[in-house]
């Protein structure tokens, strides 16, 4: 059993899929768990799961891609919590189409949700993190930022930035024994997955494509993520940083 008795954490993105998994996840294993979500009603509802485990929790309704609420959310949470151990950042958003048909418009959101909001948690709390001399961050990105994907260029950029920028931070934050890690899920079971499914025909094809391509021919459970992210979280992964474990059942080998 992974052990975070008297850890704080931060699940940004945390109110469905991939996030909520993982909320309950880091809560089985004894952490206190702020939920942060753009969808207030959602955050809430995970709270509330996390404290039928038994354990503290907070909704934090946020618009991850504005700094300002952010810093003010971080700041809640250390007052209610005393401190932020773990970050894990698991918001993120898509839409599937030809790079030459897409929009500045849609650059701008995929860049934002995808990448910037990383960047504001990130600094918003590191800090703290610093001041104690210890934190834990996984950011989720995904294994198109890894190899690149059809039809997202823009998504794919912004998550191989993650991929950069969490290397970078592992290297200045060691010092202070923060780890930072990366996953990379393939096609996972999530709200997102259904919507981009559901786009056109063209994109439910390209997901169907994507399963076939899959060695174990399926997509992922959001708790088969959660657990690499439990993982990385826990004592048990305290030599680990800079890395990129991709839990894509096969999608990617590299």
């Amino acid at each position: 059993m992974m052990d975070l008795q008297d850890k704080s954490a931060l699940v940004a993105g945390g109110g469905g899929g991939i996030g909520r998994a993982v909320a309950l996840a880091l809560a089985r294993a004894g952490a206190k768990i702020a939920v942060a979500d753009i969808a207030k009603e959602n955050a809430e509802k995970v709270k509330f799961e996390v404290q039928s485990l038994g354990m503290r929790a907070m909704a934090c309704p946020v618009d991850l891609t504005k700094k300002a609420e952010v810093d003010r959310m971080v700041g809640e949470i250390i007052e209610r919590f005393g401190q932020i151990d773990i970050l894990v950042n698991c918001q993120g958003w898509d839409r599937l189409e030809p790079f030459v048909e897409s929009s500045e418009e849609t650059w701008e959101k995929l860049l934002a949700i995808n990448f910037k909001s990383v960047l504001y948690t990130a600094h918003a709390v590191l800090p703290n993190m610093i001041s104690h001399s210890f934190g834990k961050i996984v950011n989720i990105s995904s294994d198109a930022g890894r190899v690149g994907s059809s039809w997202e260029a823009v998504y794919a950029g912004a998550k191989g930035a993650v991929i950069a920028f969490s290397k970078t931070i592992a290297r200045e934050v060691a010092r202070y024994k923060i780890n930072v890690n990366v996953v990379c899920p393939g096609l996972t079971e999530t709200p997102l997955l259904q919507a981009v499914r559901s786009q056109s025909e063209q994109t439910a094809k390209i997901i169907d494509a994507v399963t076939k391509a899959t060695p174990f021919r399926r997509p992922a459970q959001p708790e088969e993520i959660a657990e690499a992210v439990l993982f990385l979280t826990s004592p048990q992964a305290n030599f680990i940083t800079g890395q990129t474990l991709s839990v894509s059942g096969g999608l990617t080998m590299v």
